[in-house]
């Protein structure tokens, strides 16, 4: 119920940054919002995978993706854009930061990863609710889905050719963020020029 009423808050807030940065700005940089609880099975494997037996407390000690948001976004300049705005807030406690753009995995997994505390107000006391938060492109988003769906067709380890072409997909899709957010900043660039020519 807490991890539950996390989530709630934290779609809330991105709700109403959203409504405020399309107000301010004229532009809304996020696509969509997914969110999701963990299964407790997939909660316990998790722990028993890392040497912790499955008790309510190694739960919440240990797991810090229990919680878990997506946001997607249209550029890359974005991501940290929307990194800024979470961490802005006065009741959000960032606890931890990956950056899988700056360095991706080896297999070529793009995405930026924080791990947040937000208060959950109970009747009784307030309790400090951690949720992952993972920020990344369309394009990011589409490779990633798809890499996650082929890992779970092999019972085994995955044929090194396969992963040499999942590395070249996600250096494509990486490539087409970059081309994608070139020529955003250049329609920008044309609009303000334009409009500067209209008010001389």
């Amino acid at each position: 119920m807490i991890y539950h009423a996390a989530l709630r808050q934290m779609q809330t807030k991105l709700e109403t940054l959203t409504e405020e940065f399309q107000l301010t700005h004229k532009y809304n940089p996020i696509e969509h919002v997914k969110a999701r609880i963990k299964s407790p099975d997939s909660i316990v494997k998790k722990l028993r995978r890392h040497g912790y037996d499955g008790t309510l407390e190694n739960m919440v000690k240990y797991c810090n993706d229990i919680a878990g948001i997506r946001i997607i976004c249209d550029f890359t300049s974005d991501i940290y854009r929307i990194a800024d705005m979470i961490s802005n807030q006065s009741d959000i406690h960032v606890l931890a930061i990956k950056d899988y753009l700056a360095k991706p995995k080896p297999t070529g997994y793009m995405s930026y990863h924080m791990i947040v505390t937000i208060p959950v107000y109970l009747s009784d006391r307030v309790a400090d609710t951690k949720v992952e938060i993972q920020i990344r492109t369309i394009a990011m988003d589409f490779w990633a889905s798809l890499e996650h769906k082929i890992q779970y067709k092999f019972t085994g380890q995955i044929p090194e050719r396969i992963e040499q072409e999942l590395l070249e997909c996600s250096k494509i899709a990486a490539n087409l963020d970059d081309k994608m957010l070139y020529l955003n900043n250049e329609i920008q660039e044309i609009n303000t020029e334009s409009a500067a020519d209209s008010e001389a």
